[in-house]
């Protein structure tokens, strides 16, 4: 028979089991992100605008026919983006976009490039479901 006493004692280390795992989780922080500026908002919508998800991917998401662009900008330079975004290629088709739409989505690349890489083989998922780069 189980007594109050043990009913008590389980309890306790069960709050306790709880308390310090809270305070694990709560207390490791998650990785800051870059700040995200308001051109940067405008150059998302431009590219939610032209389905560039449809043609390329961004971690690692998105269609196949062009390539992964998260990191495209420290890789490249904004100039090497702005010259593809202006004339376009031979399966990328040139949108016209304007001086504004261009330096937003230049934006936009840029900020993606500096919260993280691309490659989502080299993640770390923790058993808490967190994931690290």
């Amino acid at each position: 028979m189980v007594t109050d006493r043990s009913r008590l004692l389980t309890l306790v280390l069960l709050a306790i089991g709880f308390l310090l795992y809270s305070i694990t989780l709560y207390s490791t922080q998650p990785p800051k992100k870059p700040a995200v500026t308001a051109l940067s908002s405008k150059g998302k919508l431009v590219w939610q605008q032209y389905n560039c998800t449809g043609c390329h991917q961004v971690y690692g998401l998105g269609g196949y026919l062009g390539p992964d662009l998260t990191n495209t900008y420290s890789r490249k330079g904004p100039a090497y983006i702005k010259a593809f975004l202006a004339g376009g290629t031979v399966t990328m088709p040139n949108f016209q976009l304007s001086a504004e739409e261009m330096e937003a989505l230049v934006a936009y690349l840029q900020n993606i490039d500096a919260s993280g890489t691309a490659d989502p083989r080299s993640f770390t998922i923790h058993t808490n479901g967190t994931i690290e780069q």
